[in-house]
């Protein structure tokens, strides 16, 4: 069966990432991050990145050059709107007007991205996502962007992650704003983030000149099943969702508010206290009706039912495969991830993000090779094919990422790009990998097996 004809094959970026062009925006949280020492990679920084911002034309020849069908690339809130409210950047709305032009003209469709933790600095000082009003400030934002594009861009997503930049922003300090607040206030940020995505989805329905497919970006952890035995599944099923501890990825945490419009009911027993206050209309406002579900998916973990139906994590073997970000290589995560979330969600679905970091460096032959990613790629697709040819939805894939770039508190370290990125020249090369996806595009995927 395989995917369908109309199957999307995409590259993914975000905006603080490669756009560079800091003078001609507003300061967002990252900015102020990146110069407090310890917390970037040898103070690396976004003013620069790819320059993708100058650059975009010469970025949208090397997608051609691939075969990408689409792009998703997200808008810097602070390039739009410098001080997060107020006065508007015409020349940042300018420069999404033009890229989403080339993009058009060169055959790519383009997915647009409203939040990748790009969170203004100013608006952080009156309390960034702890604010209430912080729903509102989004909202407005993105009525502002989709009254300019949404003439030619139909495909949007609110946010990207919540889980990434309300739990690692606010609580454990490692992003953006690097916070380490009680999960009283944590999950406060986590609540607002939820009615700004459902107030920005309302922006859209209102504000578009076309019919929009709106969706939402999430990421979470993802669970295997050991074997493929009934009582695994379901252990896996359950250990996916479940909130059993106090952490953000357990991915129902902030996707059932949204998608099913309630908090799950072991996340009281877990939070207690802590749990946000839930005022009147809140819910309904977060549940606003979605055209498709997005997850970012790298890795997964394996579980099984063990004794009196305790679940169990299966411990990872030594010497276990692993790319340089240190992450495992789970294949089996692209077809369970998928299996278990359209289940629960019924939703139509894209990986709105998968990849590795390698390490890639140029040959002597000045081509890029590598192998790894290639074999990684195929082992991941063909387990989402698996899903495809059991009739799921299955909408699109969107590869994480179009090219190396700034891979925020690891700075310039790890290279996750089809496109390689000499960071002192700027120059470019599509990697072997962005070559062998190409083929993977222009067979709809029937060429996975060719590494």
């Amino acid at each position: 069966m395989g995917f369908k004809k109309d199957f999307v094959w995409g590259v993914a970026t975000a905006a603080f990432q490669i756009e560079g062009g800091a003078k001609e925006r507003g300061v967002s949280v990252w900015d102020e991050f990146c110069r407090t020492p310890g917390k970037v990679l040898d103070m690396h920084n976004g003013d620069i990145a790819c320059d993708h911002y100058h650059r975009y034309k010469e970025d949208v020849k090397l997608m051609k050059q691939i075969g990408a069908g689409a792009y998703r690339f997200s808008i810097d809130w602070t390039r739009v709107f410098p001080d997060g409210i107020g006065k508007v950047n015409q020349a940042g709305l300018d420069y999404y007007d033009s890229l989403v032009d080339e993009l058009l003209k060169n055959g790519i469709e383009p997915y647009a991205t409203l939040f990748h933790w790009e969170f203004p600095y100013e608006l952080h000082k009156k309390g960034g996502w702890l604010n209430r009003d912080s729903a509102d400030w989004f909202a407005e934002y993105v009525s502002v962007v989709v009254e300019r594009l949404s003439d030619r861009v139909k495909n949007w997503i609110t946010q990207n992650e919540p889980q990434c930049y309300i739990c690692l922003g606010y609580s454990r300090g490692e992003h953006a704003p690097g916070l380490k607040l009680p999960w009283k206030e944590v999950l406060l940020a986590g609540h607002h983030s939820m009615l700004a995505h459902g107030k920005a989805v309302m922006a859209i329905r209102q504000s578009s000149k076309q019919k929009a497919n709106i969706g939402y970006a999430p990421t979470g952890s993802v669970k295997i099943p050991f074997s493929e035995t009934p009582e695994d599944i379901e252990a896996a099923r359950r250990s996916m969702f479940e909130v059993r501890d106090r952490s953000m990825f357990a991915p129902a945490l902030l996707l059932d508010p949204v998608l099913l419009g309630k908090y799950p009911e072991e996340a009281f027993d877990v939070f207690k206290e802590d749990m946000p206050e839930i005022r009147q209309g809140d819910l309904e406002t977060m549940c606003q009706p979605l055209d498709f579900l997005g997850f970012n998916i790298y890795q997964g973990s394996t579980v099984k039912m063990g004794m009196n139906g305790k679940i169990e994590t299966v411990k990872k073997l030594e010497g276990h495969a692993e790319t340089a970000m240190g992450w495992p290589v789970t294949p089996k995560a692209m077809y369970w991830g998928p299996k278990f979330l359209i289940e629960r969600y019924k939703l139509p679905f894209y990986i709105t993000e998968n990849g590795m970091a390698n390490l890639d460096w140029v040959s002597q032959d000045g081509n890029v090779d590598d192998p790894q990613r290639i074999d990684f790629l195929g082992r991941y697709i063909e387990e989402y094919k698996r899903l495809a040819d059991e009739g799921a939805d299955l909408r699109g894939y969107f590869h994480w990422s179009l090219m190396d770039n700034f891979e925020w508190a690891l700075g310039y370290s790890k290279r996750f790009g089809l496109v390689y990125v000499d960071f002192e020249t700027g120059e470019r090369i599509i990697k072997k990998s962005g070559h062998w996806y190409g083929k993977v595009i222009e067979s709809n995927g029937e060429t996975l097996g060719n590494r």
